[in-house]
């Protein structure tokens, strides 16, 4: 009761708003308003082994399956929530949405074969100045969500990069490649690794990353983001 008494008192001063929408968000809410969350544009991609993001890499690496939880598009709520988490300091957005993805990848035949999670990381001085790794934000709520590891130092960028946002697709891969290590490369033999960035458009991250994570002795790579955003 007191508990309650001083979260209501609170919510007066510093009201918690939705991510998605900015509106307030009520008692049991949580980062995201309930109507936001049922109007989300949920791709489930999970289910289906032959899903855009999938078909991306066909051809190019050797993969256990792709998926991305939202569809992005610019100027709806999706945007709102990538703003929040990368540019607004809120790593809970991140955190709230591998949640739920982690727990629909759970009950799928493919991701539930996932042993640790790893998220692109970024440049030093990047997650200085920004405070956190979004993709590592996500990595953590999956985690929690699917009941298994997450590795958030599984791998380490060697090389700082301009931004990938205005480049087109051969000069992200470009721009990426070579730029990536795997930390320990011993402690994941044999494993089943599920590597997720914040938003996939072109795959050049994801896809330089898995290339080094595929030099490691018998592992199964899976990727994952929290939206794709279809050029």
């Amino acid at each position: 009761m007191i508990k309650e008494l001083i979260q209501d008192t609170l919510s007066i001063f510093y009201p918690q708003l939705c991510a998605a929408c900015n509106d307030l968000l009520v008692r049991g809410e949580d980062t995201i308003c309930t109507k936001c969350n049922i109007h989300l544009p949920y791709t489930n991609y999970h289910l289906d082994p032959d899903n855009p993001v999938a078909k991306q890499f066909w051809g190019k690496i050797r993969l256990e399956s792709a998926s991305a939880f939202l569809h992005f598009h610019k100027g709806e709520k999706v945007q709102q929530l990538m703003h929040q988490l990368k540019y607004a300091h809120r790593p809970d957005v991140g955190v709230y949405i591998g949640k739920l993805c982690g727990q629909s990848f759970a009950s799928s035949h493919v991701f539930s074969k996932v042993d640790v999670i790893i998220p692109i990381p970024l440049h030093k001085k990047k997650e200085r100045i920004r405070g956190y790794n979004q993709a590592a934000c996500f990595s953590e709520g999956l985690a929690i969500g699917m009941g298994i590891e997450s590795c958030p130092h599984g791998m380490k960028r060697i090389k700082h990069t301009d931004t990938q946002t205005r480049k087109n697709r051969f000069a992200r891969y470009k721009n990426v490649s070579e730029v990536f290590a795997v930390t320990d490369p011993k402690s994941l033999e044999g494993k089943h690794i599920l590597l997720v960035d914040d938003v996939i458009t072109t795959g050049s991250t994801l896809y330089a990353c898995a290339n080094m994570l595929l030099e490691v002795k018998d592992v199964k790579i899976y990727l994952a983001a929290i939206a794709f955003a279809e050029l």
